[in-house]
């Protein structure tokens, strides 16, 4: 009998996230190795694009996944005191439609953190139904959000150390994207060490092996015969971004070079507040692109940058930092010392690998890979290592072995 698996995830495709793409990528792997895949998500509200108007069913069969989507409060673009509440409801909300929905046994549940609350859900799936429950543990909250300032409140603090303490007890097995997220575990929060798996983040490589530039970004959004430095993703405080808007005033010099920020999120007026002041015209902000395009949108550019502030004291993966590599352009990332993804960089020899408090090496190395020639070298590169480590077939069967 095949057995039935759930996902759990906040973010789910037409939704435009990288937990969002992940969570899509497993969920078809494992139905092609012939598992019953249910998702449970929220009502797409955030990133989405041309879907003004749009209405999805509470339940859709997509592609032989059963998909239920679950509305919520506002937990995205809000003020964090909203984002709070929403996040300490969803959970309940999810469960209660879950439990009317889905009848049959449930074998196997899977949830995405963050936001870590939703490991409550997943809790009650395990209790209800006598699933095995596997914790896929992104960022570690609620110390991500004390390290940028977010959390300050010492009671609040507790209550989510607590909820997190009682996310990895419960879990049967953690699933980590790094060594630096297994070792954070096992020392600062005391995690059994036998519980703890490392899978990385994932991507389909197939549609990138023919992957070629066809500059229909660049006319679309007036860049040819620009150098293209890009950021696509959630701009968001973690991220310390306003590192880029200073990089991008000291290089005004070369009329070429552009930054191009494809995305949206929470800190994105005040980025665009600081280039309006500056008065910068090497500095361009476009929304969200579909999925199906993103990978056309990486190919029409010539640097993918990955960027996380010096406060996060988490290890972190950025996701983009796959699709830029799968997309064989070079990549810049300026991370915190915690992050994996500056050995991923220097182990693939895909670009460079910086530290994000740092303004004027940050414009050394700009300026050092516009000039030199050696793009299509680090992109090759990337995306080798991309095609050896990071496909997703190779990471689902990992997950097809936890089971």
């Amino acid at each position: 009998m095949k057995k039935n698996i759930l996902i759990i995830t906040d973010s789910y495709p037409p939704e435009i996230r990288s937990a969002a793409q992940l969570m899509k990528d497993l969920a078809n792997g494992l139905n092609h190795r012939g598992y019953n895949i249910w998702v449970a998500t929220s009502y797409p509200k955030y990133n989405l694009v041309n879907t003004e108007g749009s209405v999805w069913p509470e339940i859709k069969d997509e592609n032989g996944i059963k998909v239920l989507r679950i509305k919520t409060l506002p937990h995205h673009k809000v003020n964090f005191v909203i984002r709070g509440l929403a996040q300490l409801m969803m959970p309940y909300l999810f469960f209660n439609k879950i439990k009317k929905t889905i009848k049959q046994k449930i074998d196997i549940v899977i949830v995405h953190s963050p936001p870590l609350p939703l490991a409550i859900t997943a809790l009650k799936i395990k209790n209800f139904y006598k699933a095995k429950y596997i914790l896929n543990l992104h960022d570690i909250f609620p110390q991500n959000a004390i390290d940028l300032g977010i959390l300050k409140n010492k009671l609040i603090i507790k209550f989510f150390e607590k909820m997190e303490k009682k996310a990895y007890q419960g879990a049967d097995l953690i699933v980590v994207p790094s060594n630096s997220h297994k070792k954070f575990l096992k020392e600062k929060r005391n995690a059994l060490l036998e519980k703890i798996q490392v899978i990385p983040h994932w991507i389909d490589m197939k549609p990138f092996l023919q992957l070629k530039r066809t500059n229909k970004f660049r006319k679309e959004y007036g860049l040819e015969n620009k150098f293209i430095f890009l950021f696509g993703g959630v701009l968001g405080p973690s991220q310390g971004l306003d590192l880029l808007i200073r990089v991008a005033d000291k290089v005004q010099e070369y009329k070429d070079i552009v930054f191009l920020f494809v995305g949206d999120g929470s800190t994105k007026e005040d980025l665009i507040k600081i280039t309006k002041e500056l008065n910068l015209k090497n500095v361009v902000f476009k929304p969200f692109v579909s999925l199906e395009e993103y990978p056309l949108l990486v190919k029409d550019c010539d640097v993918g940058i990955i960027c996380l502030t010096e406060k996060n004291t988490t290890p972190a993966v950025p996701a983009k930092l796959i699709g830029y590599m799968a997309s064989a352009i070079p990549v810049i990332s300026f991370l915190h010392k915690q992050s994996d993804g500056r050995e991923i960089i220097k182990e693939a020899q895909c670009g460079y690998a910086l530290k994000s408090d740092d303004l004027g090496e940050a414009v050394k190395i700009i300026e050092k890979i516009y000039k030199e020639n050696k793009l299509q070298e680090l992109g090759n590169n990337g995306f080798q290592y991309a095609f050896n480590n990071f496909d997703i077939d190779a990471c689902v069967d990992k997950f097809k072995d936890l089971f």
